[in-house]
């Protein structure tokens, strides 16, 4: 602007004014927000600028030194960015926009603004990523001999790294070795010293990192060994035309093909004069065998075999059956016609209850003596064998199956020796030398 100012005789003097525009930089109005997000979700992060004027914001991953954008345009091939901005904001704001994010965009992102010392900040984009096991890394269904040392190994992949858990599928504890036992491993393997086959079974590897969902990898544990037997009683009788139950436990792995023989002979089936049974245990390596000889004779006494098999050996057990039989004369001083089968005074021996009469021994032919349940099938009666044997022990009140184990058969001896003694009418009501019965070798 020019001013003169003039007098009559005087010089004019001129004056010029102006006016200076000043210009504020741009900067930054928020800081960036970090941002975590789970992969595969979408994602933007926002950058605010006031008096940005002619110049331009950019965003760029700093990580990976890569321009993704300038201004409005995608500098970036990933098909999975963009940018947009808000237009009628007081401090505009551009929004970095990540589509379907991958592991790989986590890192620092940087907004930057083109002034002659380019103004930059960052934010942060953490992706985290649910547990994955790698099956190909990790241990598959696996088969040991009992007593080998084994290791499993479970490999997993996430962000943040997962952690790994070992239980056992039906919760019972993890015998890491035998001073070790524990109800759940931590670890990326497991191992296992000197397994048994109390250790056969599934296992869990279980993988989380606080990310869901947890992940899990059941790893099925199998221990073989060779078959076992166990026999509860191997000294079984009964009285002649009554059905008896002998019984054999077996453990083997793999499942044994088990069977029963008669001594040397042939393998016994089903028929008229014999029932086989089998029954799967718990845990499924058990097996309980029974044969049922249906209405016992002379020709049944003798040995019983039960034999398991499978690729791992063979083994055999051996049960010995005698019959038994009814008084047949009242001299006997064991059997009276006023009291057979009669319950015992002080002065003979009891044999069940005192109305029970041989008719009645008769009608219950068909009941059954099971060994393993120590069990008579006679209603109110007692077996013949049972009371022979508490008449031998001097045990007259105690109630048992027509069973002897092998275990007492040592002790019998000496007290039988002394009732033959004592007692040589009992060589009648037998039929025979107890001690042949008995199968006493030292008698």
């Amino acid at each position: 602007m020019d001013s003169q100012t003039s007098t009559p005789g005087t010089a004019t003097v001129s004056f010029k004014f102006y006016q200076k525009t000043v210009v504020e930089e741009p900067e930054f109005t928020e800081y960036i927000e970090n941002v975590t997000v789970p992969a595969g979700r979408n994602v933007k992060l926002g950058c605010s600028v006031k008096n940005l004027g002619s110049y331009k914001v950019a965003w760029m991953h700093f990580e990976q030194s890569a321009i993704l954008t300038v201004h409005n345009h995608v500098i970036t091939r990933n098909p999975r960015i963009s940018v947009t901005h808000d237009k009628h904001d007081r401090h505009r704001t551009w929004y970095l926009h990540i589509n379907n994010v991958h592991e790989e965009d986590k890192g620092r992102y940087m907004c930057q603004i083109n002034t002659v010392t380019a103004k930059t900040q960052f934010g942060y984009l953490n992706v985290v990523v649910p547990p994955n096991i790698d099956d190909s890394l990790s241990s598959s269904d696996v088969i040991v001999r009992e007593g080998a040392n084994i290791s499993l190994r479970c490999r997993a992949s996430g962000s943040p790294r997962p952690i790994i858990k070992w239980k056992r599928d039906d919760n019972s504890r993890i015998a890491i070795n035998k001073n070790h036992i524990v109800n759940e491993w931590e670890g990326d393997t497991l191992e296992i010293t000197r397994i048994s086959r109390l250790d056969m079974g599934a296992y869990l590897c279980i993988a989380s990192n606080g990310v869901p969902p947890t992940v899990s990898k059941r790893i099925k544990v199998s221990v073989d060994f060779p078959p076992m037997l166990l026999i509860p009683h191997q000294l079984v009788g009964a009285p002649e035309g009554f059905n008896v139950t002998i019984e054999c436990f077996t453990e083997a792995h793999p499942t044994s093909l088990n069977y029963w023989t008669r001594g040397e002979g042939p393998i016994i089936h089903d028929s008229y004069k014999y029932k086989v049974e089998s029954s799967v245990g718990v845990p499924a390596y058990k097996t309980h065998m029974k044969l049922t000889i249906i209405n016992v004779g002379s020709g049944d006494d003798g040995i019983y075999k039960c034999v398991a098999k499978n690729p791992r050996g063979e083994t055999d057990g051996i049960i010995r059956l005698y019959v038994s039989y009814p008084p047949t004369t009242a001299s006997s001083g064991l059997y009276t016609s006023e009291s057979h089968w009669g319950e015992g005074g002080s002065n003979n021996i009891g044999y069940g209850n005192s109305d029970a009469t041989r008719s009645n021994y008769g009608q219950d032919k068909n009941t059954r003596y099971q060994s393993n349940l120590n069990e008579i099938g006679l209603s109110e009666q007692k077996s013949f064998l049972d009371k022979t044997q508490n008449a031998i022990t001097g045990n007259g009140n105690s109630p048992g199956a027509a069973v002897v184990s092998s275990a007492d058969s040592d002790a019998n001896c000496a007290v039988a020796i002394a009732w033959l003694a004592l007692l040589p009418t009992l060589l009648i009501a037998v039929r025979g030398e107890v001690c042949a019965s008995f199968s006493l070798s030292i008698c």
